[in-house]
């Protein structure tokens, strides 16, 4: 009997199963057929025939049919080869693998499906050479190729057959494509050559490790190469196996879930309701409490129903459900109620912070507005200035003035748009950005929301968030708030928006323009000691456990330290220097049971602070021609800073040194070429600029320097070299020269002129369009200063320049060679 498994010729996957042949007559299959025959070739797709096998394939080519039917009539053994490409209908020599079988044809069986089936027997493994006819059918030249069968004594061998049994049995018993009978076949076959190709056929190999396995001349060497693929085909067998047992696995594993959780509905049912009714029913009736207006009400609405028809067990549900309880978390209508007491506002500012003015007034009329009109849209405030001003703690006190909830957001370093707008709540992981955040944990919808570090936001590829704040910080747009997650339209109108920024540069245009900017200026020697006695010497006294009864700083130790042991715009390194200075004494105090200094003097730093760390210009005299005191802004205050002019025999060449920028440089410039045009003022002789070098100097060459205010202090330094008068004494000045010799106004006015006074200049010059500046300065810091308003460069000279020539004054005069 021969059970078998048909199959098509374009099919891959076919098993033919001889169970009534055990392979014991080794001569079974002896043939006449002798190398260099011609044999009628049949080609079959995707298919090998081994010697000893049987294989049934269905024939459907009519050349086929026709090469079939007439080697049965004539009882004609043929040459059955493997096409290399199973879509090729008429293949030739180069479309077939030269290996193949010699068959016989055992019976051709018309199907019920009327198709033909011939069942075919491999004899002996051939070579095909050439093809030698086409039509009607293929025939070619044909080479008989000898198996090498080892010795019936050889164990090695024996040991080899029996492997490769072992592993078809493992491999049809954890494989699903293969019969469990089939095992009987394999069992019953004793001829160890029928058993290795009966192997090599039956088992669902690739069609080309077939082709490798019959090219074999020696049975020992296909035996290895069987095993090895067979080694391979068992461990992926067992692989599959055990992945669909762990799904099986995992699949009883949620049927028992789910039985378990309708019993718990079922109970829960009994017991009056399910947790999950209860907690919808609960946001249904807080939701009735809200404030929403109608297309809200009918998201949340349509969101609760759909989380209703959500099984609990669904990772839906949670999502759903998340959504849900922020939307009813978020403060939607609810405002706090502002103080409106002006003078009661006025002084929690005060009390914060010291100075200030603009800021505290600009909050003061936005409550003045609120007080008349009763409802008005919350300005959008951009405070900028140095680090350690006070930005950011000023947000608090505005909140605390106006008894706002407070919410500061760090954007330093933020690069996300989802940071701010939020993510859709399809995504697992989903939320809300942090401008919703904010409120939701504020609790109101008015609070004071800090936008810190405004300045410091990137941008990359998920996003710039700074063209998200655009629609946050436009009083016309915030009103609908759009944030990803809620998906509806939120008032942002009534909060009030502060942010903070230390350079304006980095700041996108359309952004800047919808801040109102407020600048934060550096404070002033006189405003820090201020802010450290009412500010931060109580606080690092409380945070030292120390009262004032125990220690005292007095302002003029507060000042030294301001000066010789800090540098900066704010106070974060004065309150450093402070708490140092009180955490020695608290160590004292805590081992000694009493204070040695309760008062710490000027002499005392050294002490507590070790050396002065910085140093002051002070004001160096009028003896030397060429050298005259300028004034200078710097980002932690502003300085005094010496032109320095000198002359030397030369061709009249400008030299410029001390790390100019081009700006300094331009003035150096334009101030040597007014002189030059103007000798006669100066009572100059025009041969002069030929016949000496010109050398002007800044000091401190380390420190680079750039900016026009030194224009009328580098044009009065070469007046000065060049008569070799003096300038006049405890002057300095400040201000742009044109070509023209017209001066023009400069910033930073209040730094310089306390600059000045710290170094004991009495006299100042500056621009008359500068007049402005000064008149909003407190008359406190201008006392024991005088000030000149000049427009020209020719007033700076009768100001500055004195009649007295300075001790060993250069003569500048030519002397004329004699001629011979």
């Amino acid at each position: 009997m021969i059970e078998r498994y048909l199959m098509d010729e374009e099919n891959e996957n076919g098993f033919s199963l001889i169970t009534d042949y055990d392979g014991s007559d080794e001569h079974a299959f002896d043939i006449d057929v002798k190398s260099g025959e011609i044999l009628p070739v049949l080609p079959i797709r995707n298919m090998v025939l081994f010697p000893g096998v049987f294989l049934p394939i269905t024939v459907g080519r009519k050349s086929s049919l026709k090469l079939v039917r007439e080697a049965e009539k004539k009882q004609k053994d043929i040459a059955v080869v493997c096409q290399k490409n199973a879509n090729v209908e008429s293949p030739k020599f180069d479309d077939l693998h030269t290996i193949g079988t010699i068959g016989r044809i055992v019976r051709i069986l018309e199907m019920p499906d009327q198709t033909t089936t011939v069942i075919l027997q491999g004899m002996k493994r051939l070579s095909l050479k050439s093809i030698t006819q086409e039509r009607p059918y293929l025939k070619g030249e044909i080479e008989v190729l000898e198996d090498e069968i080892p010795s019936k004594k050889d164990k090695e061998f024996q040991a080899l057959v029996d492997s490769c049994k072992d592993l078809t049995l493992r491999y049809i018993k954890s494989s699903d494509m293969m019969r469990m009978d089939s095992t009987f076949a394999i069992k019953n076959i004793s001829n160890p050559m029928f058993l290795v190709n009966f192997i090599c056929s039956n088992m669902p190999f690739k069609k080309e490790d077939k082709i490798e396995l019959l090219t074999a001349n020696s049975l020992r060497e296909r035996t290895y190469h069987l095993l090895e693929i067979l080694n391979k085909e068992v461990q992926l067998a067992e692989i599959k196996a055990s992945i669909q047992m762990r799904a099986r696995e995992d699949i009883d594993q949620q049927q028992r879930e789910y039985f378990l959780q309708q019993q718990i509905k079922t109970i829960q049912d009994e017991l009056g309701g399910s947790g999950q009714e209860q907690e919808i029913e609960e946001m249904r009736r807080k939701a009735q409490t809200m404030r929403w207006n109608d297309d809200v009400k009918a998201v949340f609405l349509k969101e609760l129903s759909k989380l209703e028809r959500t099984h609990p067990q669904s990772p839906d549900y949670s999502v759903q459900l998340n959504y849900l309880q922020i939307m009813l978390g978020l403060p939607w209508g609810v405002y706090t109620t502002d103080n409106l007491n002006l003078k009661n506002a006025e002084k929690t500012l005060n009390k914060d912070h010291y100075g200030l003015e603009k800021v505290k007034e600009r909050i003061l009329e936005h409550l003045a507005v609120l007080k008349l009109k009763g409802d008005m849209k919350s300005p959008i405030i951009c405070l900028y200035g140095p680090p350690g001003v006070g930005k950011t703690s000023l947000g608090k006190s505005i909140a605390a003035a106006l008894k706002r909830k407070y919410i500061r957001m760090s954007l330093g370093g933020v690069h996300d748009e989802a940071e701010i707008r939020g993510h859709r709540k399809t995504y697992i992981g989903a939320m809300p950005g942090r401008i919703i955040k904010g409120l939701s944990k504020a609790g109101s919808s008015n609070p004071v929301f800090v936008l810190d570090e405004i300045d410091k936001i990137g941008a990359d590829h998920q996003g710039d968030p700074s063209s998200a704040l655009l629609e946050v910080l436009d009083p016309e747009q915030n009103t609908t708030f759009h944030d990803n997650f809620l998906d509806v339209d939120y008032d942002l109108s009534k909060v009030l928006f502060i942010a903070t920024a230390n350079n304006l540069n980095t700041i996108p245009a359309p952004l800047l323009d919808r801040m109102e900017l407020i600048e934060v200026s550096g404070y002033i020697t006189e405003e820090k000691v201020e802010i450290a006695r009412k500010h931060l010497v109580p606080k690092e006294l409380e945070a030292n456990g120390l009262t004032k009864s125990h220690i005292k700083i007095p302002k003029e130790t507060l000042e030294v330290i301001i000066e010789s042991y800090t540098r900066e715009s704010g106070v974060r390194e004065l309150e450093k220097k402070i708490g140092k200075i009180l955490r020695k004494s608290a160590k004292q105090y805590a081992t000694d049971g009493v204070l040695q200094k309760s008062e710490i003097k000027p002499t005392d730093l050294y002490d507590f602070l070790g050396v002065p760390e910085y140093t002051r210009d002070k004001y160096q005299g009028n003896d030397y021609a060429g050298v005259v005191t300028g004034l200078a802004w710097t980002a932690v205050g502003g300085e005094i800073l010496f032109v320095e002019t000198s002359l030397s025999r030369g061709k009249g060449s400008l030299t410029l040194t001390g790390n100019l920028g081009d700006v300094m440089k331009e003035s150096a410039m334009l101030a040597l070429e007014y002189i030059k045009a103007h000798a006669s003022l100066l009572g100059l002789d025009e041969s002069v600029f030929e016949n000496w070098n010109v050398h002007v100097h800044v000091p401190e060459g380390a420190i680079p320097k750039d900016g026009p205010s030194a224009g009328i202090t580098m044009a009065t330094s070469l007046a000065s070299a060049f008569t070799q008068r003096k300038v006049k004494a405890q002057l300095a000045m400040t201000g742009e020269i044109t070509l023209r010799g017209k001066v023009l106004p400069v910033g930073g006015i209040k730094e310089k002129i306390l600059a000045a006074k710290r170094a004991g200049i009495k006299e100042i010059v500056i621009c008359a369009d500068n007049r402005k500046d000064i008149d909003e300065i407190p008359d406190m810091y201008l006392k024991g200063v005088t000030f000149y308003y000049v427009n020209d460069i020719k007033e700076v000279f009768d100001i500055a320049l004195t009649e007295e020539k300075v001790a060993d004054a250069i003569d500048l005069s030519v002397k004329k060679q004699s001629k011979e």
